[in-house]
Order: structure tokens, then C-alpha cells, then sequence
């Protein structure tokens, strides 16, 4: 099957020769179909299986097919909706390369940048807005944007927006909008919650599935080295040198853990940065841009500034620290056997560790393989210790520990909420992305004071 056959214009075939595509992927084949045809759509599909032109290129066609009426401003008439930047500003990019023969004008708001330009450019009136939800309601606040001539609404890793705490600005977002429209839900896992949110806000979907729940890419070669804590960083480093990686992908649980690694493996010779909420907008990206063009070997990630990432033929994806919740193991080695390509998922795992290597195993329903480097072998009198940092603590009904990574706070999203809205006024009645626990007693209806964004 070519794109030719789905029913998209030349214009649009063009945009989508250019950019390398022959081929459309089986989301693709799947979704575009049914978008086209004006239903709502729920897609489960894995990161790496071209979800995004799954729904963008069918918008779009929507979109040109059906003009708004002539004269004024132009409204938002479709709306997408993502939890982080960086997978804002990769979905905008692909907007703009597959409009580029449209008369469609599109934007990318999130936080951590100023508000006062994207104000400006929704003055002039745009077709397509891509947004973080913090953000958006902020210039909605703000009387910038208007949503209530939205056509198609598009909820893009619906359950990482779940995960992050975003279901109440999503209601909120969803109370401005037209009760006549197009929805269209895209998630990795079709978990209760997803399909809580799935029955109230679709109506008769078709439902699209390509992989199933909570799997890991076949393209992936996994494998678990088991190493005490304090050598995980020497080993890391060995591995690296000697099998002359070029480009990895490092995991780790908090933003003073992605740090102190990017810093250590700098003094072993081995160039890296890191990327996490507290890093500004501008830094995130010149580290991302360093990192695909081979200035840097290493860039080392917290689980939510990674979200969104497109690097194509990433060979290698280490969990230095395995993730708290199983599903995000999954999402992280997605992030390599994208597409055709093949990459290795490499798992260093310590004693505190083994209860979550467990949990990952029974989602993935298999074993990972183990492999052994001599002179690591673990030191047996090493006691586990728990570990309390990251969404383990916030699914027991916490707010997550202020020290963590911020995995899963309330308004943790966008890649660093607290930052998001740094340049919008305070509304006492949103929740603060700080990861804070709230005060007890009479002070627990205060706003917290706030804090630098979480990752």
C-alpha cells in the first residue's frame, strides 16, 4: 500500500514524498482511513510506529477540505494536545513539514519560554495549535486563543497526561470546547484509566490497536546486568569505551542523578549532558541538537524530558536507574528499534532494584536476558535499601517526593510545569507542578511557594 491509496491530496503526497516517506506504516494504513472519514478514533500504538503523521496528515486533509468561512481572524480549528515540549515541538515540526504546500498556519505553545510571542502569533490567527495543557489554558486565561470553533481535537499519549497529573486541566480544556467536533486519543496502553477518559470523551469510536498492551519492540535486544549501585557508573563507562558507542541514551530516576552522571562520565573522557525540567528550554534543545549530530556520546534524561524525543537509529538505551512504574521501561527502549531500525536496551540493576525488575518482567511477560562482565560481579553483603524517589510514592496517593525526578506530579508535565507558567498569572485554582508535599493542618490550602520545574 502506498500513501497515494489512503486519499490524501497531491499536496499533502508531496509534503510526505519529501520528507522520505514511500510507504505508510500499519498505524498509519489504519488510523488515516478512519480520521478521513469523520469518526472519532482511539489508537493505541508504541512510540516509534509514526503515530504522529497517523493523525496529522488526515487532519490536515480535513481541514483543507472543509474551509472556514471567509473573512476575520482565523480560528483554532484543531487542537493538539501532548504532556511535554519536546513532544510539542516535534509534533509541531511535523505540522509545518507536511502543511508546507497548505494554506494552514500552525503554532507550538508550551511552557518555559515567554508567552508575550505566542500571544502575538495567535493574534494573527492560526489553523492548527499544538500545545501543553498548562500552557494553553494560561493564554486561554489570558483571552489569547479562543477554542470554541475547535473542528478536531487530538489527545496525543493520553496516558502519559494521565500518569502526569493532567486529567483536571484536560477537563478544563475539554469544557471550552465545541460539543461538536472529532476526537481522536492516541495512547501506548489502553490501561482503565485510558478508557475511563475514552468513554466520556469519544462518541463510537473505532478502535485501532498495533501492538499489544504494554510490549516492547521485537527490534530491541534487551539485556539486565546485575552490578552493586556504586559501580554502575564505572561499568557504564566501560562498556561505553570499549565498545565504542557513539550515541546513547541514558535513563536515571532524578534530575540530581542525571547531573552528577553527565558530570562523571565528562571526567572519564566521555562527553554528556543532560536534560531534565530544570534545564531551560534552550538548553534542553541545544543538548538535544549536540546529541544527534554527534557533538556529544551521551545524553543522560529523567523519564518526562525524554518524552517526545525523535532520534533516528538510536543504537543504545541504558536504564541506569530501572523506572519506578513498569510501563515506562517500555516507553524508555522505545526510544531505540524505531521504525526498521534494530538498537540494544541495556539495564544496569542493583539490589534495590530487584522488586522493579520483577514488575518489568511481568509486564513484559518474559524474562530479560542476563549478561555478566567479569570484574563486576555484585558484593551479596550489600543490603537493599528502598528506594522513595519518583511515581512509586505518588501512586500510593502522595504528591512525590520534592527530591525526585517528579515523574507523575500534578502539573509535572510539559517537561517542567512550574516553569510552564512562569510568565501567566497565578490561578489559585490549579495544582503547582513543584512534586511538593502540601502542608498539613491549616496551612494545607496554601499555595506553595514555587519551585523549579520538575522533569
Amino acid at each position: 500500500m502506498s500513501f497515494d491509496s489512503l486519499g490524501l491530496n497531491a499536496d499533502i503526497l508531496r509534503a510526505v514524498e519529501e520528507q522520505g516517506y514511500r510507504e505508510p506504516t500499519p498505524i498509519q494504513r489504519q488510523a488515516i482511513p478512519v480520521v478521513l472519514s469523520g469518526r472519532d478514533l482511539m489508537a493505541s500504538a508504541q512510540t516509534g510506529t509514526g503515530k504522529t503523521a497517523g493523525f496529522t496528515l488526515p487532519l490536515l486533509q480535513r481541514l483543507v477540505n472543509k474551509q472556514p468561512h471567509a473573512g476575520g481572524r482565523r480560528p483554532v480549528r484543531a487542537l493538539i494536545l501532548t504532556p511535554t515540549r519536546e513532544l510539542a515541538a516535534q509534533i509541531g515540526e511535523n505540522v509545518r513539514d507536511y502543511s508546507k504546500y497548505l494554506d494552514i498556519r500552525s503554532l507550538v505553545v508550551f511552557g518555559g519560554v515567554s508567552i508575550n510571542p505566542q500571544m502575538m502569533k495567535l493574534r494573527s490567527g492560526v489553523d492548527v495549535l499544538v500545545a501543553t495543557p498548562g500552557r494553553l489554558l494560561d493564554l486561554e486565561h489570558q483571552n489569547a486563543v479562543k477554542l470554541d470553533q475547535v473542528e478536531i481535537l487530538v489527545l496525543d499519549e493520553a496516558d502519559r497526561m494521565l500518569d502526569m497529573g493532567f486529567i483536571h486541566d484536560i477537563r478544563r480544556v475539554l469544557a471550552k470546547l465545541p460539543a461538536r467536533r472529532q476526537n481522536l486519543l492516541f495512547s501506548a496502553t489502553f490501561s482503565d484509566d485510558i478508557k475511563g477518559l475514552a468513554e466520556k470523551l469519544l462518541h463510537n469510536p473505532e478502535e485501532v490497536s498495533v501492538a499489544r498492551r504494554n510490549t516492547a519492540s521485537e527490534q530491541v535486544t534487551q539485556y539486565v546486568h546485575f552490578v552493586d549501585k556504586k559501580r554502575k557508573r564505572e561499568l557504564l563507562s566501560q562498556m561505553i569505551g570499549e565498545g565504542n558507542w557513539q550515541q546513547v541514551l541514558v535513563f536515571t530516576r532524578t534530575k540530581h542523578g542525571a547531573n552528577h552522571l553527565a558530570e562523571q562520565l565528562g571526567k572519564d573522557g566521555i562527553t554528556a549532558a543532560a536534560i531534565h525540567g530544570n534545564k531551560s528550554q534552550g538548553a534542553r534543545t541545544r543538548a538535544l541538537a549536540d546529541f544527534k549530530n554527534g557533538g556529544i556520546r551521551v545524553l543522560v534524561a529523567t523519564d518526562i524530558a525524554a518524552r517526545g524525543l525523535d532520534i533516528e537509529e538510536l543504537p543504545h538505551v541504558v536504564n541506569y536507574e530501572l523506572p519506578n512504574v513498569p510501563e515506562d521501561y517500555v516507553h524508555r527502549i522505545g526510544r531505540t528499534g524505531r521504525a526498521a531500525a534494530t538498537g540494544q536496551a541495556l539495564s544496569l540493576v542493583c539490589v534495590d532494584e530487584h522488586k522493579l525488575l520483577r514488575d518489568i518482567e511481568r509486564v513484559l511477560k518474559r524474562e530479560v536476558p542476563r549478561m555478566a562482565i567479569p570484574g563486576y560481579e555484585v558484593d551479596p553483603s550489600i543490603p537493599a535499601e528502598p528506594i522513595v524517589n519518583g511515581r512509586q510514592q505518588q501512586r500510593g496517593g502522595g504528591r512525590g517526593n520534592g527530591g525526585g525526578q517528579g515523574q507523575g506530579q500534578r502539573r509535572g508535565g510539559n517537561g517542567g510545569a512550574s516553569s510552564e507558567r512562569s510568565n501567566a498569572p497565578r490561578r489559585p485554582s490549579r495544582p503547582q507542578g513543584d512534586g511538593a508535599a502540601k502542608p498539613a493542618g491549616a496551612n494545607a490550602r496554601r499555595r506553595p511557594a514555587r519551585k523549579p520545574a520538575s522533569a
